[in-house]
């Protein structure tokens, strides 16, 4: 779309983690906090990269300094409140589906572990609360590396095969005229000829006349 066309020139991903993270901060959540924002300001080096706490940077390096993943939620709850692989899945699923009862169970329990590993109460509680606020936004890293590996791999087909990979989205949309049109109008963008239907040489499906006509 040409939403995510301008937000991927935006953050001009390096390397595969940050596909990653570009279809995960690609929802309307991170896109209207500032999350992805502060992401690519960071990324750029226009915004200073900070961590809530020294012991967080393993963590939340990778998405420098903004926890973007469900997956970080529960390696800093084991990490600052000392939960257990089990319990931060608890936490997870309770701040997914923002079940207030059990957030503040959970909370209690998060704090109680700061406290005996050594941190500042109102640092493991403010810290806690970012992540209860986060949990709108939030979305499963597994997830969203799947979705990435799709569009790295599709990504490379439509580069480096470009007249196969067209007839392949134009025949998976054969059936639906709207789509069909903005699909013809990429292709010709790209230098692809789409000929009309030939009762004479036209196929049952979408095919190659050669390596620039469809």
């Amino acid at each position: 779309s040409p939403g995510m066309r301008d937000f991927v020139i935006r953050l001009q991903p390096e390397n595969f983690e940050e596909i990653i993270a570009l279809i995960a901060m690609y929802r309307p959540g991170p896109l209207n906090s500032g999350m992805a924002d502060a992401y690519i300001n960071r990324k750029k080096g226009r915004e200073k990269l900070v961590y809530p706490h020294a012991h967080l940077e393993e963590i939340l390096k990778e998405t420098y300094g903004v926890i973007l993943y469900q997956e970080q939620v529960m390696q800093i709850a084991q990490r600052i409140g000392g939960f257990t692989r089990g319990q931060s899945d608890a936490l997870r699923k309770a701040m997914g589906k923002k079940i207030r009862e059990k957030m503040a169970e959970m909370k209690e329990l998060y704090l109680k572990g700061a406290q005996e590993l050594g941190y500042d109460p109102k640092f493991a509680a403010s810290l806690y609360d970012d992540m209860a606020a986060f949990a709108e936004y939030g979305f499963n890293k597994s997830h969203s590396a799947a979705y990435a590996m799709v569009v790295y791999q599709t990504a490379y087909l439509k580069a480096n095969f470009t007249a196969d990979y067209m007839r392949a989205v134009l025949d998976s949309e054969r059936n639906n005229t709207d789509s069909l049109v903005p699909y013809i109008r990429e292709s010709r963008d790209l230098g692809l000829t789409v000929l009309g239907p030939d009762i004479n040489s036209s196929e049952l499906r979408f095919s190659l006349e050669d390596e620039k006509t469809i």
